[in-house]
């Protein structure tokens, strides 16, 4: 996000069906392939991944969510990539150069070209972020521009973007920001070719972008392909003929056909499988730290979850669930309990910020909080709906969680189930959902900032339950501004207390990356924020 991204794009959301595998995994023509692979040692096998039909057209604008921020991520090109460990490398930058951190003079690297075979210029960056951050486009990733001079929630946005020439741009930013080349891996500031702006609508079913590789088609609900770009001179040059992302119903099924041999890259293991995954698989199993969070968020329209007993109540739902059983029994040590709103990855984690106590399991203080709350303001007979999408496994936890909850606090409990994926969405973003939802974070670019203003910051594109605090949003705007990243590290922990006082989310665990991959391919390696790396991705 996996914005990877979208709040609760985490785990793999299988949503098509199973059958297609036995197309997958052969090699792409050899016309295709000589003439696309990286070199004379590419492989010319064609990598297949278990993935899932995106929610949102293939651009950087709109797409915040993981199955089409995989693709977006593969087919398009920024200024800078991340590396495995999350650093920012150079990809078509040639330098990014500010005096004060506020006013940044950007140049880009001459010769790159989109799959049409149009040349980037610095006018297609500038376009393309006015474009995103203009509220009357309705961008899913326009909140990323919310450190622009000019960006506005109001009205129109003319960020503060000059082109120099056709290599060169300024960009001006609301308040200085150390880490503001760590932002430009992120897609939402990808460039766009004039075809976009053309055809903005039509554009997102047959995308054309500067990546290493470019869409050859898609299938809804079923299989993407993509095939290396022939016209990509940059770093991540694919090293294998092709990638198809295929849709599955069922995990367990994708992960038997993984230990078959019949897919590539199991990018998220099956709760069924947690307990055996590194013995079956081996040095192919995959079990790492990522800078992924799961929660459980609650809307701020639904009545019992207002004012002080609100907030006594969210406390107590925190308290009765018992995080510390639930990722070891059901997750056999790949969820490591949570201790904030961030990742134990990322500089600045900390397990001792104020407020962070109702992340412990205490049944006879939740039910305290509950009953004081109740007598405050009775909401009587009450059964509590923890909503997901049930085409995966999150109804495993839920049902754990709902346990505790039962047994601590005296109430009902159960999962809301959506059918898929997409639904789940859909019901957040029109506040149809029922009950209090799951979310996860798969964070964008490496830092704190990353998992909190996006989220919980007002009008953000992923704050699907409508949170809003001034004093929070003042805190991160101060944070941006500090003069070294120490001093930012400490002003975010300052807006995690805000956080844990008003309870807009409640943290439950850290989630490692837990992937596979068969003897079919070499190469596999998953990236700080839990993604395979594909490009890099050899197969025979």
């Amino acid at each position: 996000m996996t914005p990877r991204r979208r709040l609760a794009g985490i785990g793999a959301f299988t949503l098509a069906s199973a059958l297609l595998l036995s197309a997958c995994g052969g090699s792409g023509s050899s016309d295709d392939t000589d003439s696309t692979a990286s070199g004379d040692d590419a492989s010319s096998g064609v990598v297949s991944i278990s993935s899932g039909e995106p929610q949102n057209p293939l651009t950087p604008g709109m797409t915040n969510e993981v199955y089409g921020g995989l693709v977006v991520k593969n087919i398009y090109s920024g200024l800078v990539y991340y590396d495995a460990e999350g650093a920012a490398q150079n990809e078509m930058a040639e330098s990014i150069e500010s005096e004060d951190n506020q006013t940044w003079t950007i140049t880009i690297q001459d010769g790159w070209t989109f799959s049409d075979g149009t040349p980037v210029t610095a006018q297609s960056y500038v376009d393309a972020w006015n474009y995103v951050a203009d509220i009357d486009n309705a961008q899913n990733q326009q909140y990323f521009f919310n450190g622009f001079s000019g960006y506005s929630t109001d009205e129109s946005s003319e960020l503060a973007l000059e082109v120099v020439d056709d290599l060169t741009f300024t960009a001006e930013l609301n308040e200085p920001s150390a880490d503001f080349e760590l932002w430009l891996g992120y897609t939402a500031f990808f460039p766009m070719p004039e075809a976009f702006f053309e055809d903005p609508e039509g554009f997102g079913s047959a995308p054309i972008g500067a990546g290493p590789y470019e869409l050859e088609s898609w299938e809804n609900d079923s299989l993407i392909t993509l095939i290396p770009r022939e016209g990509y001179e940059g770093p991540r040059q694919p090293a294998n003929g092709g990638l198809e992302m295929v849709a599955y119903v069922e995990e367990d099924t994708a992960y038997n056909d993984m230990l078959d041999g019949a897919l590539d890259i199991l990018p998220n293991v099956p709760s069924s499988a947690f307990a055996t995954f590194e013995s079956d698989l081996g040095e192919r199993a995959v079990n790492q730290p990522a800078a992924v969070i799961q929660v459980v968020n609650i809307p701020e329209w639904l009545p019992e979850f207002q004012g002080d007993a609100g907030v006594m109540r969210r406390e107590a739902i925190s308290m009765a669930i018992d995080r510390e059983t639930i990722t070891e029994q059901l997750y056999s040590g790949s969820r490591t309990p949570a201790h904030d709103f961030t990742s134990p990855v990322i500089d600045g984690y900390s397990e001792d910020i104020p407020g962070s106590e109702i992340l412990e399991y205490d049944p006879e203080g939740a039910k305290e909080l509950w009953d004081e709350a109740e007598s405050m303001d009775p909401i009587g007979d009450y059964t509590l709906q923890i909503a997901s999408n049930a085409d995966s496994d999150h109804q495993d936890w839920i049902d754990a969680v709902c346990n505790t909850i039962r047994t601590d606090l005296g109430i009902g409990c159960e999962f809301a189930p959506y059918t898929t994926f997409d639904e789940f969405l859909n019901a957040r973003d029109d506040e149809s959902v029922e009950g209090i939802f799951r979310g996860g974070w798969q964070a964008d670019w490496p830092s704190m900032s990353n998992f909190l203003g996006p989220i919980y910051g007002t009008g953000a594109g992923s704050n699907d339950m409508n949170y809003s605090s001034e004093e929070f949003d003042a805190k991160l705007a101060e944070a941006g501004a500090a003069p070294d990243t120490e001093t930012a590290t400490e002003l975010y922990k300052e807006a995690q207390e805000i956080l844990f006082q008003d309870v807009p989310g409640i943290p439950l665990w850290y989630q490692n990356a837990t992937g596979g991959y068969a003897e079919t391919v070499e190469n596999v390696e998953f990236g700080w924020d839990s993604d395979p790396i594909l490009y890099q991705v050899t197969k025979e």
